[in-house]
């Protein structure tokens, strides 16, 4: 969506507020026909109450800043060497390390249980949320009302995930207003949206509950159980440095996602890397921009599994990096123990 329509969205939205600053948050309107609507499908498919959830829906607040952070994306605005900077740096590293130690037993718990190296949960922890440091600042329920009702070009998407929160409110008596996480939605330490929390995350203490702010056990156990539903390969690689032969770079620039190549056709079309697997397993090739030159990867079916949690090549590269940095950097420190 281009800025323009942003400002036009921006003004229709804040219009009922005159004394409003432009970025200044506004109530929603409860009796705008796609709200009520909402309210009523909520009703009819689910059993809410529609006088409560209207009353529960006046305290929302619909966000410009939502809006503006929707247009500018860091996957899409940064080149990798710029992107990985933010995430591999020493202050992250560090942090990671520490974190690594006091919570060793347990990461390796799940790393047996569930064939998910803690590493690659530490690599998802530290981009998403600083290793549960930095949890995001907005209302969930305020950013996906936002997103649903004034961000047309994902709507839907917005809305079903806006039902899926309040389905979660109910099934885990959490209260939707006090949940913070970021402008799009995403909640707790693994920052899954509300129809991942609902589907992947797991009560690894059997307390009763699935806690993805406090309980690392449970957050732990959900990223590893994201990954392994959606394909992770025990025991294989990630990632793999590429060079391509110049005569045949032109031809191989970025592609889409997907695994529509193998080691051997890679190979074939003059990408060289090194790798284990067998020559029919599914690779894809990632370019990866360097300040002085154009640089590649090769990605594995485990790049394309962290893909599915984060759809950014760029945020899957940093993820892998992450987690080998702490490995290479972090071997000598001893375990600590977990911290509950």
């Amino acid at each position: 969506m281009g800025f323009p329509l942003l400002v036009a969205l921006a003004a229709v939205t804040l219009a009922p507020a005159a004394n409003a600053g432009v970025n200044d948050p506004v109530p929603l309107d409860v009796h705008r026909p796609d709200v009520v609507q909402f309210i009523q499908e909520m009703h009819d498919r689910n059993g809410f109450d529609v006088e409560a959830l209207t009353a529960e829906f006046a305290d929302v607040r619909i966000q410009p800043a939502t809006l503006d952070a929707m247009s500018r994306p860091a996957e899409k605005a940064l080149a990798w060497y710029d992107y990985r900077a933010r995430f591999i740096n020493d202050q992250r590293v560090q942090e990671g390390i520490a974190f690594w130690a006091a919570h060793r037993e347990l990461l390796d718990s799940v790393a047996e249980a569930r064939g998910v190296p803690g590493e690659i949960v530490l690599g998802i922890l530290g981009v998403e949320t600083s290793f549960g440091r930095i949890i995001g600042k907005y209302r969930v329920i305020d950013a996906l009302a936002t997103l649903a009702f004034d961000y047309p070009p994902r709507s839907p998407f917005f809305r079903a995930e806006l039902e899926q929160l309040l389905l979660l409110s109910r099934e885990e008596a959490i209260d939707p207003r006090t949940v913070l996480g970021s402008y799009a939605g995403a909640m707790g330490s693994a920052q899954f949206m509300p129809s991942s929390y609902r589907r992947y995350a797991i009560d690894a203490t059997a307390d009763g509950k699935r806690d993805l702010w406090n309980d690392w056990a449970d957050i732990f156990g959900s990223i590893a159980n994201y990954l392994q539903v959606h394909g992770w390969a025990s025991g294989e690689p990630v990632l793999a440095d590429a060079e391509v032969d110049a005569s045949r770079a032109a031809s191989l620039g970025p592609t889409k996602v997907a695994l529509e190549d193998t080691v051997a056709t890679l190979r074939e079309k003059g990408v060289h890397f090194d790798t284990t697997l067998r020559p029919d397993a599914p690779a894809m090739l990632i370019v990866a921009e360097q300040p002085d030159h154009v640089g590649y990867r090769v990605g594995f079916r485990n790049f394309y599994t962290l893909t599915r949690y984060n759809r950014s090549p760029l945020y899957s590269m940093a993820v892998s990096d992450l987690g080998a940095e702490l490995v290479k950097r972090g071997t000598a420190v001893p375990p600590q123990g977990a911290q509950p």
